[in-house]
């Protein structure tokens, strides 16, 4: 399936290209969510004469990212857990647990923007974690996992 792409997507291309994707990645994620257009000659005439807006509002999404990441870099977040002997925790800290915890010093990130590439934290300690804002912009915040007693 051909489609041209009215917004930046990582891994697949930038605004305005004609790439060829699978057809269930195709139909059930870029057109629903209004990624992508079906690659027919009238789309892609709209598309360059839409051009130039398109690129301004992905600046503008962009501007707005750098600013949230100026925000979010380098805090330092406390989350407070349950944890038995040896600094084990009894369950874990998650996506969901970050964005709480973001919440709670009136920070706004979604729990799809946390990205933890060794999975939850089961233990005590201090850890880096990533905030992936935009396809070109990420943060590192620090989160402190400390006993709940």
């Amino acid at each position: 399936m051909n489609v041209i792409l009215l917004e930046n997507v990582e891994n697949l291309g930038r605004i305005g290209d004609l790439v060829k994707v699978k057809a269930g990645f195709g139909r059930n994620f870029l057109l629903p969510q209004g990624k992508a257009a079906l690659a027919t000659p009238e789309n892609m005439k709209q598309v360059e004469a839409r051009r130039a807006e398109l690129e301004k509002a992905a600046a503008e999404e962009l501007n707005k990212a750098k600013d949230r990441a100026k925000a979010i870099d380098g805090v330092e977040l406390v989350i407070v857990a349950n944890a038995g002997t040896e600094d084990k925790l009894f369950g874990s800290v998650g996506p969901v647990d970050i964005a709480e915890a973001f919440a709670a010093v009136q920070i706004e990130v979604e729990r799809s923007e946390v990205r933890m590439p060794n999975g939850p934290i089961h233990e005590l300690g201090e850890f880096e974690i990533g905030v992936h804002l935009h396809s070109d912009v990420n943060a590192t915040v620090t989160v402190r996992v400390v006993s709940g007693e």
